[in-house]
């Protein structure tokens, strides 16, 4: 677990914005088919450590091997979130951005880092390569929805994981390090 700026601006904000959320939640009954969805980097797992070993820049291969090693730690107050949900009854899915081929070493990096019980883990797949993240998780979240499940919340780093159909509350986490389209 790891809360990397726990004097800083990103406690204080995270701290504020996972108040509120509750304080919305707190007015919502779940259903059996209630889900709240989750982002996964820098929303559930921190790659802050990665990022600055790498002056804060993306390349891909050093990316795929930093997600290969499955050690992401949690952020702290987003799992407190998490945690919430859970106790609440409602299900949890998370929708990342990682792609297909990295679907077995982000579910062992959510178990790893304390997110244990999911409903599903949904990973970018080849037909969605090309889209937007904004184009991609609206159309996820709307083939969730058609599949029954009601879709409560959202809780995400970037505007792309929040906006789109099917978003219910919208959790946005402060993410001072990148912006997504």
């Amino acid at each position: 677990v790891i809360n990397y700026q726990e004097n800083g601006g990103f406690h204080r904000d995270a701290t504020k914005a996972i108040k509120k959320a509750e304080e919305k939640f707190d007015e919502i009954t779940p259903s059996k088919n209630s889900v709240v969805v989750f982002d996964v980097d820098e929303t559930v797992l921190s790659n802050y450590r990665f990022e600055k070993e790498n002056d804060f820049g993306y390349v891909e291969k050093y990316w795929n091997m930093w997600v290969d090693s499955a050690k992401a730690p949690a952020i702290t107050e987003v799992q407190s979130l998490y945690n919430y949900f859970v106790r609440r009854g409602f299900k949890i899915i998370f929708l990342t951005g990682r792609k297909d081929f990295q679907y077995e070493v982000t579910r062992k990096n959510l178990i790893n880092a304390g997110y244990t019980k999911f409903d599903t883990l949904i990973v970018r797949q080849k037909n969605y390569y090309q889209m937007t993240a904004l184009e991609y998780k609206s159309d996820e979240r709307t083939q969730l929805a058609k599949a029954g499940y009601k879709i409560d919340g959202t809780v995400g780093d970037q505007w792309s994981d929040l906006d789109g159909p099917y978003h219910g509350v919208q959790v946005k986490i402060p993410d001072y390090q990148y912006f997504i389209k």
